[in-house]
């Protein structure tokens, strides 16, 4: 049953989420969590490593709770239920292509689409943010505590500021600053926190 769950839940996020994983995120966040599968932490950590290693983010993300919530089987039917709606549309899609394609409400519609989608990641950037930046929502809230302004903070905030300015200014290629923030990381959590 639990199988059957993943795919499910999977599936649903696949058909009814437009602009790739990124879009999906807040989606796949409120069923995960809602659904007591994981802590927001362990989310934000399987993000962090979805992220990071090669392939679709969405696939990555899918078979890490697949396989956290059932193991191997589950991996394989989180991971198809996410791939199967787009496998099925761009079958369509793909048949009736050239008449969809210079039709202009189909253009008003993905016309549309496009600053949802871009809603949709700054949603899933903040929230995430919120969780690596801010751990304690609650002393935020209430008053500034010295526990906001801690070391691990300042640590992350110099890391995000050096992959920001390394990928507007200096055009470096994602993959160096990946390399560069886990470093970065490995070397603050040795050294300094």
């Amino acid at each position: 049953m639990q199988f059957f769950e993943l795919f499910y839940t999977f599936f649903y996020i696949g058909i009814v989420t437009f602009g790739g994983g990124y879009a999906m995120l807040p989606l796949i966040q409120s069923t995960v969590l809602d659904k007591g599968w994981m802590p927001h932490e362990q989310l934000v950590d399987f993000v962090a490593i979805s992220e990071s290693t090669p392939g679709p983010f969405a696939i990555n993300i899918a078979t890490y709770i697949g396989a956290e919530r059932c193991g191997v089987l589950g991996s394989v039917c989180a991971t198809l239920g996410v791939v199967m709606p787009s496998f099925i549309i761009i079958l369509l899609v793909a048949r009736v292509y050239e008449k969809f394609n210079s039709n202009r409400i189909v253009k008003g519609v993905m016309t549309g689409l496009k600053p949802a989608v871009i809603g949709l990641i700054a949603s899933a950037v903040l929230t995430i943010g919120k969780t690596v930046l801010i751990p304690d929502v609650t002393t935020f809230m209430g008053v500034f505590s010295k526990d906001i302004l801690s070391l691990e903070l300042l640590c992350s905030l110099i890391i995000f500021a050096l992959g920001l300015f390394l990928i507007l200014k200096k055009k470096a290629h994602p993959i160096l600053v990946i390399a560069l923030s886990a470093i970065l990381g490995i070397l603050a959590g040795y050294f300094i926190l």
